[in-house]
């Protein structure tokens, strides 16, 4: 209130922090759908202790559904981190489950990430001698459980550790967690597919204004045998030599030669209701040369 009794309106104005949360919720109902299309939220029947926080609820066969709002929510987070590392090369994707070896190249092609798809080799992060040693600032795995070896030696160098978990994956030395189903190829390469366009979108590499030209399905495993056989067929049909079709008969021209209607004028017009002027045959005739023969 004023001293003459009046009101004042203050106009406050708008937090940085408020226009980027709203940018950034611009695409969180899509974003959801896409991942109840690809099985997301979809946990087991165990659930661990410090993840029933990410729990929405129990279904009838025991399955626990994970709350797509806060995985939403930690992919911005884990985002956010990874765009805080100045050097690219300096965030290793780590991933073990083959479900995961073709998103984590993907996202390493887009954001820079240094990928690690396949067996870990143990003393990365701790063995100085072997030649691939690595020091890394920021590390993602895509399951806790499978690539225990690589958390394990983060949590030595002091490294930071994203990971997505599942209902019953272990959260120890694990930075950031996103809940998600971590088992199936849709749900991995959607989530890979969301933190690397949001990372583009972070660094201005791309506008908020307008869609990522890159589809989901190329972050999707593809089966080597599944590939190859598809190849094959590909060859297979190129290589064939399609013969011309044969030139069908046309059965209502005349053959060549000869005329239906001149062989019909040639015979006469039968009429079955004339009598016939011929030789007939008489049934009741005696057979020729057989007048003494009776039956």
């Amino acid at each position: 209130l004023a001293q003459d009794g009046h009101c004042c309106l203050l106009l406050s104005t708008p937090n940085p922090c408020e226009c980027k949360l709203l940018a950034m919720s611009l695409t969180k109902e899509e974003d959801v759908q896409k991942m109840l299309v690809c099985k997301t939220h979809l946990g087991t029947r165990n659930c661990n202790h410090q993840m029933k926080r990410y729990v929405f609820r129990r279904t009838a066969d025991g399955i626990h559904i994970i709350h797509l709002g806060k995985t939403w929510e930690k992919v911005m987070v884990a985002a956010r981190a990874i765009v805080t590392i100045e050097n690219p090369m300096d965030v290793i994707v780590a991933s073990q489950r083959p479900y995961g070896s073709r998103a984590v190249l993907k996202f390493s092609q887009y954001t820079g990430a240094h990928p690690m798809a396949g067996r870990w080799m143990p003393g990365t992060l701790t063995n100085q001698i072997t030649t691939k040693f690595l020091e890394p600032r920021l590390m993602i795995v895509t399951d806790p459980r499978t690539d225990s070896q690589a958390i394990k030696e983060a949590s030595y160098a002091s490294i930071p550790v994203i990971a997505l978990v599942d209902t019953d994956s272990p959260l120890q030395n694990v930075d950031i967690a996103i809940p998600s189903n971590n088992k199936g190829k849709e749900s991995i390469a959607l989530l890979y597919w969301l933190l690397a366009r949001e990372v583009l979108y972070l660094r201005g590499t791309i506008s908020r204004g307008m869609d990522w030209e890159v589809m989901v399905d190329s972050f999707f495993w593809r089966d080597p045998e599944e590939i190859m056989r598809q190849d094959e067929d590909q060859q297979e049909f190129q290589g064939e030599t399609w013969a011309a079709p044969k030139q069908q008969d046309d059965w209502s021209a005349p053959a060549a030669g000869e005329s239906w209607a001149d062989a019909s004028a040639g015979a006469g017009d039968g009429s079955w209701d004339a009598p016939n002027t011929g030789a007939a045959e008489d049934w009741s005739a005696p057979a020729a040369g057989g007048e003494g023969q009776q039956w």
